[in-house]
């Protein structure tokens, strides 16, 4: 970030080698008041609401130029965010899916309901029933490790209930962002109704903090999450979406070889960048270290580098200072007695190897905190029950997994694991953009998915309506 007397900027850097990609004029408090301004204007002028069929339109248009647009939207999201291109076009179909999906689900998101009078004689003459309402202007702030696709999840939802929205992506990522606000502008939709910022910390505190704000929508560190969170306006609803330090229980019956793919991918993409990535392998004493070596075999085969080469699998971290820090975590679990059983170095100041230490002490950071890196820790246990008391350890919940072929100790795991959701046989971040995403504890607040945050940015309306004639019967009421 650079600054000067007459402008302030923000250089946008590939992570992988440091190059400049584009110079972004950083906005200041006084836009974003405009901006607060515009939105809340926006949304008082009822008659100026967008109807639903307006909208669906809109998405409809804006997944039609995602489509034609999309290997370019890959690259962009490889060139300013190091996830490896084949990975930025599965996050680039997927926003596509969740862009279309916002429009169906508007079918039964906007339904209100019934409710029951003359039940008693003070209610007899009436009907009553429910509509929903959007809640206000949103006013979300992103994270780096999906620039397309975490945007869409927060605006997208704003967009399709008609609630006019704020959108301030991370430093480091800011184009995917831009792209996507400029697409829905050509897609048709009117201007105010989606706003990006590219600010500092203080302002976008500024603006999540201002009581005009109706809903706040985060996703990024558990600190700044929760410290914003006390800082709202009263009667502002919010979901916020932390990390996590995803357990793995694996019993004797799997076969080992068969789930070694499945803890790569949970492991390893995108360099261990997701809040839901496999950390901590609790597997059963007697094949925890065999499964450890074939999972330091994989990861030794894992492609690293330019995230941009189709055949890379690993890329950067998204700073210089987070390999830096990774290989500190790491260098004390090994110091502390966990075995390194491969990786454990940086490839350059970019790039950390991917890594599987056996059995670090528990009180070591791999152990206890989210490591947002390549790392895998693996740790033998002799009773299952144990295990998943040590998974449940930490103050984050968030998704979790069990491998087994008995079904029973699947139900048990599921039923035990202190998770919103548990993978059988896959690992913990699998998602599919319609279920519903949360972290428990100081992992999260509210619910995300897209039919589920749509539902969360609207409110119910109810209507009264006192049949005629009906006075004449009304009994004295004492209210």
């Amino acid at each position: 970030m650079t600054k000067n007397r007459k402008t302030a900027t923000l250089e946008v850097l590939s992570p992988y080698d440091g190059r400049p990609i584009q110079s972004l004029p950083l906005q200041n408090a006084a836009d974003g008041d405009r901006m607060l301004a515009r939105a809340q204007q926006l949304y008082r002028d009822r008659d100026g609401w967008l109807e639903p069929y307006r909208r669906i339109a809109i998405l409809r248009e804006l997944a039609k130029l995602m489509e034609a647009e999309a290997q370019g939207l890959a690259e962009l999201i490889a060139l300013e965010g190091g996830k490896p291109l084949s990975d930025a076009r599965i996050e680039v179909t997927r926003a596509i899916d969740s862009v279309e999906l916002a429009g169906k689900e508007l079918l039964y998101v906007m339904r209100g309901e019934e409710i029951p009078m003359g039940h008693t004689a003070a209610t007899s003459g009436r009907i009553a029933f429910t509509t929903m309402e959007p809640i206000g202007v949103v006013m979300a702030v992103s994270a780096f490790n999906h620039p397309l696709n975490l945007i869409v999840h927060q605006v997208i939802p704003a967009v399709a209930v008609g609630c006019p929205v704020i959108v301030k992506p991370a430093s480091t990522t800011p184009l995917s962002c831009l792209r996507l606000v400029e697409m829905l502008a050509k897609a048709g939709l009117p201007e105010g109704w989606c706003q990006a910022i590219v600010c500092g910390g203080a302002v976008a505190e500024t603006l999540v903090t201002d009581p005009r704000i109706n809903f706040f929508s985060f996703i990024g560190s558990a600190r700044i999450g929760w410290q914003l969170r006390s800082k709202l306006a009263p009667g502002v609803r919010c979901a916020l979406e932390h990390g996590g330090v995803a357990p793995v229980i694996i019993d004797e019956t799997v076969d080992i070889a068969a789930v070694i793919p499945a803890l790569l991918k949970g492991g390893f993409y995108h360099a261990g960048q997701v809040c839901v990535s496999v950390q901590r392998i609790f597997a059963q004493q007697n094949i925890a270290k065999d499964l450890a070596q074939q999972l330091a075999t994989g990861a030794g085969h894992l492609k690293v580098g330019d995230p941009s080469l189709p055949e890379t699998e690993v890329g950067p971290l998204i700073l210089a200072q987070e390999v830096q820090r990774v290989h500190q975590w790491v260098e004390e679990a090994t110091s502390a007695g966990g075995e390194l059983l491969c990786g454990g170095k940086c490839l350059s100041e970019s790039l950390y190897a991917p890594t599987v230490l056996f059995n670090p002490p528990a009180d070591t950071r791999v152990s206890t905190q989210e490591v947002f890196g390549p790392v895998i820790s693996v740790y033998p246990y002799q009773d299952r029950l144990d295990a998943i008391a040590r998974a449940n350890s930490l103050d984050v919940a968030f998704q979790a997994a069990v491998f087994t072929k008995d079904l029973d100790t699947a139900l048990d795991s599921i039923k035990r694991l202190d998770a919103t959701a548990v993978m059988v046989n896959d690992h913990t971040a699998f998602r599919s953009d319609w279920m519903p995403f949360a972290g428990r504890r100081s992992s999260g607040y509210g619910i995300g998915g897209i039919g589920y945050t749509m539902h969360e940015m609207l409110q119910p309306k109810m209507a009264v309506i006192k049949l005629p004639g009906q006075h004449k019967k009304q009994p004295d009421i004492d209210i």
